[in-house]
């Protein structure tokens, strides 16, 4: 197996200038660099990570933890995640928490255990366990998708986080189902503790009140973020007295068990029922009607995350950021209108907040 020693002689540079090519440490000229790697690829020449992260307590690596991995809105964040490590020269250590405080702990404490260099963890509904161990430990770390209200200005452990917005999303599905003349819509709602179930339902309230409609709690059902939630949720809600005339479900799986309730009971959308969620996913426009959907920019996400965990690396003391981007509305059949020929932007926003 080729070692450092040999690039250097073939390359005819010192062993230091390898090391400074290989890990970017100082200015190489050109030629010199170009030299190393060819010497490089000609001996099949791999670094030893191992014995590296003894020297600089650096293992170059992050760990993501995420629950429903099958979930598409989490792979495609992955995808962003795996792409943004990658171009900075990391590896990813990837672990589901299940949604649960408990696993969530577990998990978390076995990627520290890897020696990751941070972490980026979408948490659970009850997040204070994971709170505490990465603040007892100082673990860098990006909460990803939810929001955690962290105690800030006390000395403490500084935590980023990024996410889409969701409130004003949601209530710009309900304006939009209110404009086309329905006045009882239900809501699928999500996991109750997450920050994105709060923010989505604060949405869902803010559009009834702008369209001079009343809030009523029967039309409010939980579906626990998952298929099976949503289908109970929403076969809850058809089997109401007078049922909702339309639906919005909050996040795709819930979606998806909704479609189910509906189709078992011979409910048409959007002929019976008119129906709008919130996450897109690329077979949405598959279905018959097409899916109008708010879009999140799970890609995008994904790369922030690794952007903001690599500033905190880069400077532990700088002040924690909250990064919220714009979703996008994207107007199919499913709320009973024409096709649209484009889609037009939601009315959301990019923000930072301090």
């Amino acid at each position: 197996m080729a070692t450092m020693a040999d690039v250097a002689r073939s390359a005819g540079v010192s062993v230091a200038t390898v090391s400074h090519v290989l890990n970017d440490t100082r200015p190489v000229l050109p030629r010199t660099r170009q030299a190393v790697l060819d010497a490089v690829e000609e001996l099949g020449y791999t670094p030893n990570t191992l014995a590296r992260s003894l020297v600089t307590s650096r293992t170059r690596s992050i760990g993501l933890a995420v629950s429903a991995i099958s979930n598409p809105y989490f792979t495609e964040i992955l995808q962003g995640v795996e792409a943004a490590a990658l171009e900075h020269g990391y590896g990813l250590l990837i672990a589901d928490p299940h949604d649960d405080p408990g696993h969530e702990r577990k998990v978390v404490r076995l990627l520290h255990e890897r020696r990751v260099d941070g972490m980026i963890v979408a948490p659970s509904a009850d997040p204070r366990d994971l709170v505490a161990y990465l603040g007892r430990h100082r673990v860098p770390a990006v909460f990803l998708d939810r929001v955690v209200d962290v105690p800030k200005g006390d000395g403490g452990p500084r935590f980023d986080q990024v996410c889409a917005e969701s409130a004003e999303p949601t209530a710009l599905l309900v304006s939009h189902l209110a404009g086309l003349g329905h006045r009882r819509i239900g809501l699928v709602a999500g996991r109750p503790g997450l920050s994105t179930t709060r923010e989505r339902i604060t949405g869902y309230r803010h559009g009834l009140a702008a369209a001079g409609l009343p809030y009523d709690e029967r039309l409010l059902v939980h579906g626990d973020s998952e298929a099976g939630g949503g289908e109970r949720a929403a076969a809850a809600l058809l089997s109401l007295a007078v049922p909702p005339t339309a639906l919005v479900t909050a996040n795709n799986a819930m979606t998806i068990g909704a479609l189910r309730a509906l189709r078992d009971r011979n409910v048409s959308v959007p002929g019976d029922l008119a129906l709008c969620c919130f996450d897109d996913f690329a077979w949405a426009d598959l279905f018959s009607p097409g899916l109008t959907a708010v879009a999140q920019p799970s890609r995008e996400l994904g790369d922030r995350a690794v952007r903001l965990l690599l500033e905190r690396l880069a400077a532990p003391d700088r002040p924690e950021r909250t990064v919220r981007l714009p979703c996008a509305f994207v107007h199919r059949t499913s709320c009973g209108c024409p096709e649209q020929p484009r889609q037009a932007p939601a009315q959301a926003f990019e923000r930072t907040l301090p």
